[in-house]
């Protein structure tokens, strides 16, 4: 009887594990559904083409909370190059991922500026369930004037590389995480010039924060990766980048990471 009972048991775990395991391969289609639907591909935008990348934490399913986006803006050679980071890992952070993407997207189109389009995305993110403590900046790049505008929502500072190699963070417009604000109060906004031949990284703390490390070591690391190493093509950029960045096992959080050669 005894041993009746163990063979029953251990079939029902057996059975068990079986269901597990075809829910969790079920819930994997549909993380790489989302990621296919919600992060645009590699593309060029304008005559400029740009590299991306996107690594899940480790042990994360292969979608998270954090995004990248490139739009095409009206009027003369001009896009518009943004990264966010949702609080969270899995599907629900995926979700309102998704949105703060598409309507980021959709605002720069029609705003004047970064720091208008974040307004709208800011005043947007305060009603959705999930979007606490988000962040993103977002860049408006006159290829015809050679300047870029700016403007940050508590996010890490894009690196510009210039020509000549020198180094500079956009770092002079950041404000608040998108939530912070329900009331419409304008948020900042900064610009650069550059010149041609320049490379523009947008990228997501996880490729630059490490647990007991200040941010500026990681900072100097990524300026450096891509100073380092500008003349590369972008594809192979952005594998240098990530392989001299991130730890040999994977980082703890989400990485994206989004590249341009103006």
């Amino acid at each position: 009887m005894l041993e009746a009972e163990l063979y029953t048991r251990a079939r029902e775990l057996q059975e068990l594990n079986e269901r597990l395991r075809q829910a969790h391969s079920r819930e994997r289609e549909v993380a790489l559904a989302l990621q296919e639907a919600m992060l645009p591909a590699p593309r060029q935008v304008g005559h400029h083409r740009a590299a991306v990348r996107y690594r899940p934490a480790v042990g994360a399913l292969n979608v998270c909370g954090d995004w990248y986006d490139l739009v095409d803006l009206v009027g003369g050679d001009r896009i518009g190059v943004s990264v966010g980071d949702v609080v969270g890992h899995g599907l629900a952070a995926a979700g309102v991922m998704g949105q703060l993407r598409s309507a980021l997207s959709a605002a720069s189109r029609v705003s004047a500026g970064p720091a208008q389009a974040l307004d709208v995305l800011g005043r947007y993110a305060h009603v959705i369930d999930g979007a606490e403590s988000a962040t993103a900046v977002t860049t408006f790049i006159d290829c015809d004037r050679h300047v870029i505008t700016y403007s940050s929502a508590g996010h890490p500072p894009p690196v510009l590389v210039h020509a000549d190699g020198r180094t500079e963070f956009l770092d002079q417009a950041t404000d608040t995480p998108l939530d912070a604000r329900p009331d419409p109060i304008r948020r900042p906004q900064a610009e650069t010039t550059f010149s041609p031949g320049a490379t523009l990284a947008l990228y997501t703390d996880g490729l630059i924060e490490r647990r007991r490390e200040d941010i500026d070591t990681g900072l100097g690391r990524l300026a450096d990766a891509l100073r380092d190493h500008r003349d590369q093509d972008l594809e192979t950029l952005a594998d240098t980048v990530l392989s001299e960045l991130l730890p040999p096992g994977g980082a703890t959080d989400d990485t994206a990471l989004i590249i341009v050669r103006l």
